[in-house]
């Protein structure tokens, strides 16, 4: 085997062992949101309410608003709605990105792999809102389902956009580096 054949081999090792990394993070990443879903209402709801209050507090300090704590609850509470959804997308968007690179290993294209990676996210999201009906004060919603697959499609499309545009600028950069050596 010359030192390019080895270097190539190398490099799939790499790949296959972070790609196997991801789907053991995927599983990780599935046993914290089912912890998170197995907090009764008001604790789910404190955590909630505080995060969103803290977020808003540094907010407040970063951009050096005089806004009194009342103000800052005030807008923390019209928020916090907002801020749960979004963090359900972010949540089902990582999980999605970590079973799409995982999902890698196996040669399909990118639409069977992105859907495979937000089909299977889906399903766990499902799964989930039906947790979440036995937990006291908790309900299964839907709607919550529907945010939560919109948020691994994003997570998704955002990730391979992201991975095709570090492909171009190394495309290009190598390209550079062969015109340079050229030209020398």
């Amino acid at each position: 085997m010359n030192g390019a054949d080895m270097k190539k081999s190398e490099e799939k090792l790499g790949m296959v062992l972070l790609r196997n990394l991801a789907g053991v993070l995927a599983i990780v990443w599935m046993c914290i949101i089912f912890a998170f879903s197995a907090q009764p209402k008001e604790e789910s709801g404190a955590v909630s309410a505080s995060f969103t209050y803290h977020m808003v507090s540094s907010t407040r300090t970063f951009f050096h608003w005089d806004l009194s704590d009342a103000r800052v609850k005030e807008i923390s509470d019209a928020i916090e709605g907002f801020i749960r959804k979004v963090a359900h997308m972010a949540e089902f968007g990582t999980m999605s990105v970590l079973l799409y690179i995982w999902i890698g290993q196996w040669e399909m294209g990118f639409l069977r792999r992105g859907g495979t990676a937000v089909g299977a996210t889906t399903v766990y999201a499902a799964t989930d809102e039906i947790h979440q009906l036995f937990v006291p004060g908790r309900a299964g919603r839907f709607s919550d389902v529907c945010i939560d697959c919109a948020g691994a499609l994003v997570g998704v499309v955002v990730f391979a956009l992201l991975v095709r545009l570090v492909q171009h600028i190394r495309a290009r950069r190598l390209k550079r580096e062969v015109r340079a050596r050229q030209d020398a």
